[in-house]
């Protein structure tokens, strides 16, 4: 069996690119990256990292021009400010509505286009790294087991009954991801999660908060806190 796997350089779809090649080996997993326009390269930077490391095929696709009216603050268009607090301080802001670093709906176009190309590289499943802690609060409502379970049904029958979706981090939190990620040796050095492209984290935006908790909650440090 073949599967592709959404990989954006980050911890999540890291692991999830880590437990597809130890289940179907290396020769059976591609790498799927898409740009979509973000302020900066270091997440497809880490993810053709990744993709060396485990030796899977890696495809990147440019999907930026479909985010073309979208204002999101992750956006290099935009003019809003990436938010430098937690995901729990940013939902109580947006009283029920998604943060302001939601790329609208980016999750069903990335599932959508790894579908094409699962099909055409004789692929049987799709895995990503969606998560309850993202999920939460609606924060990014894109990561929810409803989304996932409609768009598996979606996928499924839209592919003639080809192709299924994995997320199989989607009922657990980031700090289970990690420490199956870390259980296997996952290079985590070599992943991003910054919302901002310096030279090191920020420390300060929601993803920067999450991935530092989730490290912390499993008695290990972040080994990019060594450059920050």
């Amino acid at each position: 069996m073949k599967v592709i796997v959404l990989s954006s350089g980050g911890v999540d779809s890291t692991t999830a690119l880590a437990m597809a090649v130890k289940k179907y080996g290396n020769e059976n997993v591609i790498s799927l990256s898409v740009f979509y326009g973000q302020k900066h390269d270091r997440e497809m930077q880490a993810a053709e990292n990744v993709a060396k490391y485990y030796g899977t095929e890696h495809i990147k696709m440019d999907m930026s021009p479909i985010f073309d009216y979208s204002d999101c603050s992750l956006l290099s268009h935009s003019q809003r400010e990436i938010p430098k607090e937690s995901y729990a301080d940013q939902i109580k802001k947006t009283k029920g509505a998604p943060v302001s670093t939601y790329v609208p709906f980016r999750n069903g176009l990335f599932l959508s286009a790894a579908a094409c190309a699962a099909l055409s590289k004789g692929c049987s499943e799709i895995y990503y790294g969606a998560h309850s802690d993202d999920s939460a609060g609606n924060a990014y409502p894109d990561c929810s087991p409803e989304f996932n379970e409609a768009m598996n049904k979606a996928i499924y029958e839209g592919s003639g009954k080809q192709l299924v979706i994995k997320a199989p981090f989607v009922n657990m939190n980031k700090a289970d991801v990690v420490k199956i990620g870390l259980d296997m040796g996952v290079p985590y050095e070599l992943t991003w999660s910054c919302y901002e492209g310096g030279d090191k984290p920020c420390g300060m935006c929601g993803t920067c908060i999450d991935r530092r908790a989730a490290f912390e909650k499993n008695g290990a440090k972040d080994p990019l806190e060594e450059i920050v």
